[in-house]
């Protein structure tokens, strides 16, 4: 499937959802919104919590006039801080800036990241208290090939990991606990949470309630 395509499946996916959540008026705990998106699969080889799909509920979503995120890539010491959706609007350009951020650093191979991960980390930012702090990211896309060569050499390595849709990140906050990351991140009942303490990272993605521990 082409970039563009695949970017437009994405966005689509993504305003659908802000959009149901905007006019469910619900409101939220914490001052940014749920994710947006529909369900997709996990990865394959994680332990489930349930057979039920769980990005954010939709009738629970409410959507902020602003969304920003900031990143800094662990592998090639890149910055961001933007703006990545006005209200129930995800802004190409800057979605375009996130993907270069978050490319495969093996390769240099860019993918679009699904904008529900991002709403993600947003909401998981505003649970957290961390303003925009940035996240430091361990891992963002991964190509198959990328994929492939890490999972011949780790168990731990799904073959069909998320990491290759843009629909997986791997991260960490500086300053804050890794188990307050993890914690918070499985109240937000989204999508897969791995915890990596040894290698220090949480793993978030947009697939189905579950989580592990790496």
């Amino acid at each position: 499937m082409g970039e563009s395509k695949l970017r437009r499946q994405f966005l689509r996916a993504g305003v659908a959802g802000v959009a149901m959540g905007m006019a469910a008026g619900a409101a939220v705990a914490a001052p940014n919104r749920p994710v947006a998106g529909t369900a997709m699969k996990g990865d394959v080889g994680a332990s489930m919590l349930s057979g039920a799909d769980s990005p954010f509920d939709a009738a629970s979503a409410a959507a902020d006039a602003i969304a920003r995120l900031a990143f800094m890539n662990t592998h090639t010491s890149e910055s961001l801080s933007v703006v990545y959706r006005d209200g129930d609007r995800y802004l190409t350009e800057a979605m375009a800036r996130i993907d270069r951020v978050l490319r495969d650093h093996r390769t240099g191979e860019v993918h679009p990241i699904d904008p529900a991960l991002l709403d993600q980390l947003d909401r998981l930012a505003g649970l957290l208290g961390v303003g925009k702090q940035p996240y430091h990211v361990i891992s963002g896309y991964r190509s198959p090939t990328s994929n492939a060569r890490l999972a011949a050499r780790s168990g731990g390595v799904a073959t069909r990991s998320l990491h290759m849709s843009g629909r997986a990140i791997d991260i960490r906050i500086p300053g804050v606990p890794l188990a307050r990351v993890r914690e918070a991140a499985l109240e937000m009942k989204a999508g897969g949470v791995g915890y990596y303490p040894k290698s220090d990272f949480v793993h978030l993605d947009t697939g189905r309630l579950r989580h592990w521990r790496g």
